[in-house]
């Protein structure tokens, strides 16, 4: 089955599709596919199936998506915490995923055609290293498109990432790339697996649990949460477009909270430059105070030097994101 899916909505969606688009539309959606096995069980199948059903409703959903201009789609592939299931279901997972991403592969030229990009955010170092190099290809060979956007959470929980960046500033503190002043919340969400997404607008969840299992515990805090009844290889045009009228039902406030954090993280980080100014000012002042002057200037001063540094360690650690990728394709080739 292919990843994207050609064809236009019928009528009666087409209608309903331009409805929802008079109103704020989410730029982009996280969905937690749930319910693929508990599928395969109401339809007497096997679990595979369940799993191959729900990749094909991911298509068919990213379908839906283009038409309604939602721009980037984030998706729970895999949890780290599914590890945990018999290894007879894990290596079948990893089976049907290095399947689909050599289909992903074939299709280079219609994700071309639609300008999709794909991201696969998580450990790759806990999958098989055929599946690994796989990913390597896809990422790689789509990094260029702009039009539309699909992460793949796979080999991933938010824990896990958020423990992830805190080493990734660690390591940037270690080198001496970065201050531990310069360590803040904005810094940290820079250095997640999902620094080049904005945070989702809407994220749904299928099958009626009413969790969030771990993911995108970060960037969901301002988001609208939307949990479905559906199981997942079951969901419809019509589900999603129950969960963007709630998204618009509760845009404003959404989108209070969002602004009001924004302004909040800019004061902390003001008070936070001003400290480090202030400290300096008075170990290297001579016992004089400084007038407000001097205290602006070298308060505008430090702002610079904090970016600029701050800049060459996000450029540092995208090289070194970069390079895995680099190198997983260097292998394969020798292989």
């Amino acid at each position: 089955m292919s990843w994207i899916r050609e064809g236009e909505l019928n009528l009666i969606e087409k209608i309903s599709a331009n409805i929802l688009k008079a109103g704020p539309m989410p730029k982009h959606v996280a969905f937690i596919m749930d319910g693929n096995r508990r599928f395969a069980r109401k339809k007497q199948m096997e679990r595979q199936e369940g799993h191959m059903q729900g990749f094909n409703k991911l298509a068919e959903t990213l379908r839906w998506c283009k038409h309604l201009n939602i721009q980037e789609v984030t998706v729970y592939a895999f949890s780290i915490e599914n590890f945990k299931r018999s290894q007879n279901e894990v290596d079948g997972l990893m089976v049907l995923a290095k399947q689909k991403f050599e289909k992903l592969l074939e299709e280079r030229e219609n994700l071309e055609k639609h300008g999709v990009c794909i991201r696969v955010l998580g450990d790759l170092n806990m999958l098989p290293l055929d599946l690994q190099q796989l990913i390597a290809k896809a990422v790689v060979s789509t990094k260029t498109h702009n039009k539309c956007f699909l992460n793949v959470c796979f080999a991933y929980t938010s824990r896990y990432e958020i423990t992830n960046a805190v080493r990734e500033m660690a390591w940037g503190v270690e080198h001496g790339q970065i201050k531990a002043s310069d360590v803040s919340e904005a810094l940290l969400s820079e250095c997640l697996y999902s620094n080049n997404s904005p945070n989702p607008d809407l994220l749904i969840r299928t099958s009626g649990e009413v969790r969030l299992s771990d993911f995108l515990l970060w960037q969901t805090s301002h988001s609208c949460l939307v949990f479905q009844s559906v199981l997942w290889p079951e969901y419809s045009f019509w589900n999603l477009c129950e969960a963007i009228l709630q998204y618009q039902l509760n845009h404003t406030s959404i989108q209070k909270a969002r602004d009001l954090h924004r302004e909040h993280q800019a004061f902390v980080q003001l008070e936070a430059d001003r400290a480090c100014v202030a400290e300096h000012l008075q170990h290297h002042g001579n016992g004089k105070p400084a007038d407000a002057r001097r205290r602006q200037e070298a308060l505008q001063h430090y702002a610079t030097c904090r970016e600029e540094r701050i800049n060459d360690f996000l450029e540092a650690l995208q090289n070194r994101r970069d390079s895995y990728y680099t190198d997983l394709l260097s292998d394969a080739v020798v292989a």
